[in-house]
C-alpha cells in the first residue's frame, strides 16, 4: 500500500499541488468487485482545500488515473455502520449516497480517522460520523489557519500518529531582512558563531531598550487613568438625567396609549354598525315580500290570464325569498325564523288552492270532452285537445313553481291528470276505433258480395269458401274460381268459362276495393293516433316540466330484427318502469294515459287480417312508415315504441299468411276426372305477387317481402312438382309445362329482383319438361320404318360398313321398299292428325300452349324425316329409294291440321 501511496503521490497529486495524506482500496457495495482508491488530500498553497479524489487503475496500462474528485464541505455524513463489531463497509453522503467496501477494516478505520482530524482541523465539525468507534474520534489540538505559517509542512497520517510540524519555510520578507543582516556582516558565511554571538548581543542590546521605554511611559498611563476616572463621573451624571427623562415619557405613553384605545374602540363601534346595517338591509331587501304578492298568493283568481299572470309573479317572488343565502347567524334570529315560517304557511296555502284549483281544471275538462264525443262517433276522427292544452299552458310556470317547492302535491296533480286523461281518452279511442271497425266491415259483408252474382256464382263461392276456410281466407275469390273452373268438366269448358269468368271480374274487383279501402282507413286511424300522441306528449313535457330530449345512459330502444323474423316487445303497457330520469317519467305518463292504444290497435288488425290475410302486407307497409317515421322523431318515445310493438304483431300476422299459403299449395288436392291445367297456388301467387308489388313500391320493408317471394316460389316449385307426379289425368310434363310456363310469364312481367335465379330456374323447366312432353307424345310416328333403320345402325355398330348393310338379307333394298309403302302420305296425315287431338285434350286453355307445343312437335318430326333420309344416302346409295312424302308435305299436314282445328 505504501508503494501504491508513493506512486499516486508522485503521479497524480505532486502535479496538482496536493498533497495524498490518507488512502483506502474500495470496491462499490452491491455489485462486481471493481477496485478503486478513494484518497483524501489537501493542497499545498493557501487557502488550504481538503478534496476526496477517487483514482481508478486505467483499463489500458498499469497507470492510474483521476475519476472523480468531491469537496470536503461537501461530505455531509460518514456512516461507518457498525461502532462494534468490524464491517469492512461505509457510507459517505454527499450529495448523494456513496456505497463502499473496504479491502480491510483497518483500512477503512484509518481513513475515517484521517477524514475526522481534517474535519477538526479545516471544517470545524460540520461533518456528522455514525456508527464510528469513539476511539478512532481523538480530538487534535485546535489549531486556526492564522496561528499557522505560510509555508507550513504538515502531514496527516491514518492509525494514531498526531499532526507534527516537520519544517516551517521562512516567508519573502523574512528571507530579505537575513540577506540584509548578512550582508552587513562579513562572517556571517565564514563563521557561523561570530555572526551568531553578534545577533545575541544586538537582541540582548534591543530588549533593554524596550524595558526603558516601557519604564519610561509609566507616568502617562497614570495620566491617562486619572482622565478615564473623571470620564466615568461625566457618564454618570448623564445617566441620572436620562432616567428623569424616561419617567416623565412613561407618564406620557400611559396617556398616549389610553387614547389610543379610546379611538380603537370607538373605531370598532362604528365598524360594527356599519355592519349591522348591511345585515339589517340585507333581510329586509332579500326576506320582504310586498303586499300585493301576499294578497295574490292568499285571494288571488286562478280562472283569469291577469290573475294567473299575479299569481305567478307573487309565487317566484316567495320563492325568491324562500330560497335566499342566509349568512352565518341568519337563522338564529327570531324575526328572521318568523318571517320564513310565515313564507312556509304562504307556500302551503297557495299550493293547496293551485292544486285544488287544477284538479277542477281536469274534471271539468272530461266532462266538456265528452260533450263532443257524440259529433266525432260518425266521422272517423279523434277530438282536438288543442284548446284544453292552451288553456292549461297558462299553468306551465306555476307548476314548475310546485315542483320546486311542494313536490308532494306536484305528483298528486300529475297522477290525478293520468287518471282523468287516461279514462277520457279511453272512451275516445274506443269509440274511434269502434268507428273504424264499423267502417271496415260495412262493405266487407258476404251478403253484399252475393247480392250481384247469380245463384249458381253463390254456390260457386260457397264451395270456394269451404276449400280455403273462411277465417284463414288469404285470397280473393279470383283463385278460388281459377281453381273451380279447371275442375269443371271439358264438354261444357265454355259456358262454365264464360259463367265463371263474370264471377272473377266481380270477386276480384270487390276484393281490391275492400283491400284499398281497407288501406285508406288503417292509414287515416294511424295519422289520427300519430298527431294525438305527439300532441300530448309535447304538453305533458311543457305542461309538467319534464325534459324529453336528455340524453338518458340506458334508454330503452327499439328492436329491430324483424328481417329476421323476431321483434323483442320492450315493455308492458300496463307495468310501471322504474323512473330514472324525466325522460322515464314522460313515458309512463304516456303509457298510463294511452294505455289502451296498443290492445286497440291488436284489435284492429286482427279484424283486419280476419278479414282478408292479404290485408297484413298493408298494414306491415303502413306501420313500418309510421314507426320510422316515429324514431326518427324520438326513437325512445312512447309512439315510436307504442308502434313498434304493434309491428311486431303485424309483422307475425304476414310471417302467417305467407306460412298459410304454402300450407295450402302442400294440402291442395287435384280432380282425377279432369285435366289439372294453371294450379290454384300457382294463380294465387300471381295475384299475392301483383298484389305485393303495387304494395310495397318504395316500401322500406322490402326485405321483408324479398324473404316472402323466396320461401313462396320455392314452396310453389316444389308442389307444382308434386302434384305433377300424382296427376293421373293430365300428363306430368303437361302440368310442369304449363305452370312453370305461367311462373315464368308472370316472374318475367312483375321483374322481382330477387327472384331472377328463379325466373331463369322455371323457364329452364319449362323449356325441359316442353321438349320432354314433345318427344314422349310425338313417339315413333314411322314406327316400322324407325325399327328397320335402328337394325341397320345396329349393324354399323357391330362393324360393318354403311354401303355393305344392303347386302344383308334383313335389311336389303327390298325390304327398305316394302316398309316405305306402308307409310304413304295419306297415312302420314292421319297419325298427326290423331296427334293433335291428343295434346290438345291434354293443354288447358288458359296458358295456350298448343300452338307452340304443335310447332315443336313439327320440327321435331322433321327432325326424324332428316335423320332417315340420312341413313338411306349412306347405307344404299344410288339404290333410287326415296319417302313417299317430302319435309314440304310434313309442313303442310301439319299446317292444314291446326288450321282445321
Amino acid at each position: 500500500m505504501t508503494a501504491i501511496k508513493h506512486a499516486l503521490q508522485r503521479d497524480i497529486f505532486t502535479p496538482n499541488d496536493e498533497r495524498l495524506l490518507s488512502i483506502v482500496n474500495v470496491c462499490k457495495a452491491g455489485k462486481k468487485k471493481k477496485n478503486c482508491f478513494l484518497c483524501a488530500t489537501v493542497t499545498t498553497e493557501r487557502p488550504v482545500q481538503v478534496k476526496m479524489v477517487k483514482v481508478k487503475k486505467s483499463d489500458k496500462g498499469d497507470f492510474y488515473k483521476r475519476q472523480i474528485a468531491w469537496a470536503l464541505r461537501d461530505l455531509a455524513v460518514v456512516d461507518a455502520k457498525d461502532a462494534i463489531k468490524e464491517n469492512p463497509e461505509f457510507d459517505l453522503h454527499f450529495e448523494k449516497i456513496y456505497k463502499w467496501v473496504a479491502s480491510s477494516t483497518a483500512e477503512k478505520n484509518a481513513f475515517i480517522s484521517c477524514i475526522w482530524k481534517l474535519n477538526q482541523r479545516y471544517l470545524r465539525k460540520k461533518i456528522d460520523f455514525v456508527n464510528v468507534s469513539s476511539q478512532l474520534l481523538e480530538e487534535l489540538p485546535k489549531v486556526t489557519e492564522e496561528s499557522v505559517p505560510s509555508g507550513e509542512n504538515q502531514s496527516v497520517t491514518g492509525g494514531d500518529e498526531e499532526v507534527v510540524d516537520v519544517y516551517q519555510e521562512l516567508n519573502a520578507r523574512e528571507e530579505q531582512d537575513i540577506e540584509i543582516m548578512m550582508e552587513g556582516c562579513e562572517c556571517a558565511i565564514s563563521n557561523a558563531e561570530a555572526f551568531a554571538e553578534r545577533l545575541s548581543r544586538e537582541l540582548q542590546v534591543l530588549d533593554g531598550a524596550n524595558i526603558q521605554s516601557i519604564m519610561a511611559s509609566e507616568k502617562q498611563v497614570n495620566i491617562l487613568m486619572k482622565l478615564l476616572d473623571e470620564a466615568l463621573k461625566e457618564v454618570d451624571q448623564i445617566e441620572l438625567k436620562l432616567s428623569s427623562y424616561e419617567e416623565m415619557l412613561q407618564s406620557v405613553k400611559e396617556q398616549m396609549d389610553q387614547i389610543s384605545e379610546s379611538n380603537h374602540l370607538i373605531h370598532l363601534s362604528n365598524t360594527n354598525n356599519v355592519k349591522l346595517l348591511s345585515e339589517i338591509e340585507f333581510l329586509v331587501n332579500h326576506m320582504d315580500l310586498a303586499k300585493g304578492h301576499i294578497k295574490a298568493l292568499q285571494e288571488g283568481d286562478l280562472a283569469s290570464s291577469r290573475g294567473i299572470e299575479a299569481c305567478t309573479n307573487a309565487a317566484d317572488a316567495l320563492l325568491q325569498c324562500m330560497n335566499v343565502a342566509l349568512r352565518p347567524g341568519h337563522d338564529m334570529l327570531l324575526a328572521v325564523k318568523q318571517q320564513q315560517q310565515r313564507f312556509s304557511d304562504l307556500r302551503e296555502h297557495f299550493a293547496r288552492r293551485l292544486a285544488s284549483h287544477l284538479n277542477n281544471v281536469f274534471v271539468q275538462q272530461g266532462h266538456d270532452q265528452s260533450s263532443t264525443l257524440a259529433q266525432h262517433s260518425v266521422e272517423l276522427a279523434l277530438p282536438n285537445h288543442h284548446p284544453f292544452h292552451r288553456d292549461l299552458l297558462r299553468y306551465a310556470k306555476l307548476m314548475e313553481w310546485l315542483k320546486s317547492t311542494d313536490y308532494g302535491k306536484y305528483e298528486g296533480l300529475t297522477k290525478n291528470y293520468m287518471d282523468y286523461l287516461s279514462r277520457l281518452y279511453e272512451r275516445e279511442i274506443k269509440d274511434f276505433f269502434e268507428v273504424a271497425k264499423i267502417k271496415m266491415t260495412g262493405t266487407t259483408k258476404e251478403s253484399k258480395k252475393f247480392a250481384t252474382l247469380p245463384r249458381k256464382e253463390s254456390a260457386v263461392k260457397q264451395e270456394t269458401e269451404s276449400l280455403h276456410g273462411s277465417s284463414g281466407k288469404l285470397t280473393g275469390s279470383t283463385s278460388s274460381l281459377n281453381k273451380l273452373s279447371v275442375q269443371s268438366s271439358g264438354n261444357r269448358r265454355s259456358q262454365s268459362s264464360s259463367l265463371l269468368d263474370m264471377g272473377n271480374m266481380s270477386a276480384s274487383d270487390l276484393d281490391v276495393a275492400d283491400r284499398t279501402k281497407f288501406d285508406k282507413i288503417f292509414e287515416q286511424v294511424l295519422s289520427e293516433l300519430e298527431p294525438l300522441c305527439l300532441a300530448e306528449q309535447d304538453f305533458i313535457s311543457k305542461f309538467f316540466k319534464l325534459q324529453q330530449h336528455q340524453s338518458m345512459p340506458g334508454t330503452m330502444t327499439e328492436a329491430e330484427d324483424v328481417d329476421g323474423g323476431t321483434l323483442s316487445r320492450q315493455h308492458n303497457a300496463g307495468a310501471p318502469l322504474p323512473v330514472s330520469s324525466e325522460k322515464d317519467m314522460i313515458r309512463q305518463m304516456m303509457i298510463k294515459i294511452f294505455r289502451c292504444i296498443e290492445p286497440e290497435l291488436n284489435n284492429l288488425i286482427a279484424l283486419g287480417d280476419k278479414i282478408d290475410s292479404f290485408n297484413s302486407l298493408y298494414m306491415l307497409v303502413k306501420m313500418s312508415h309510421h314507426v320510422w317515421t316515429a324514431q326518427n322523431v324520438d326513437p325512445a318515445s312512447f309512439l315510436s315504441t307504442t308502434l313498434g310493438n304493434v309491428l311486431v304483431t303485424v309483422k307475425r300476422n304476414f310471417d302467417k299468411c305467407i306460412s298459410n299459403q304454402i300450407r295450402q299449395m302442400e294440402e291442395v288436392k287435384i280432380s282425377k276426372k279432369s285435366k289439372v291445367g294453371i294450379l290454384p297456388f300457382v294463380a294465387e301467387f300471381e295475384e299475392f305477387a301483383g298484389l305485393a308489388e303495387s304494395i310495397f313500391k318504395n316500401a322500406e320493408r322490402r326485405g321483408d317481402l324479398d324473404k316472402a317471394y323466396t320461401k313462396l316460389i320455392r314452396g310453389v316449385f316444389v308442389n307444382v312438382e308434386k302434384v305433377a307426379n300424382e296427376s293421373q289425368k293430365t300428363p306430368r310434363d303437361v302440368v310442369m309445362m304449363e305452370n312453370f310456363h305461367h311462373i315464368f310469364a308472370t316472374l318475367s312481367r312483375l321483374k322481382i329482383s330477387c327472384l331472377e335465379a328463379e325466373k331463369k330456374e322455371a323457364k329452364q323447366k319449362y323449356t325441359d319438361h316442353l321438349q320432354s312432353y314433345v318427344i314422349y307424345s310425338l313417339g315413333q310416328p314411322l314406327e316400322k320404318l324407325n325399327h328397320f333403320f335402328e337394325g341397320v345402325e345396329a349393324r354399323v355398330a357391330q362393324g360393318i360398313r354403311e354401303e355393305e348393310v344392303s347386302y344383308q338379307l334383313a335389311f336389303n333394298k327390298q325390304e327398305l321398299r316394302k316398309v316405305i309403302k306402308e307409310y304413304p302420305g295419306k297415312e302420314v296425315k292421319k297419325g298427326l292428325d290423331n296427334l293433335y287431338k291428343k295434346v290438345d285434350k291434354h293443354l288447358c286453355e288458359e296458358e295456350n300452349l298448343l300452338q307452340v307445343v304443335w310447332h315443336s312437335m313439327q320440327d321435331e318430326f322433321i327432325r326424324q324425316y332428316k335423320h332417315f333420309e340420312g341413313l338411306i344416302a349412306r347405307c344404299y346409295p344410288g339404290s333410287g329409294v326415296t319417302m313417299e312424302f317430302t319435309i314440304q308435305d310434313i309442313l303442310d299436314y301439319c299446317s292444314s291440321i291446326a288450321q282445321s282445328h
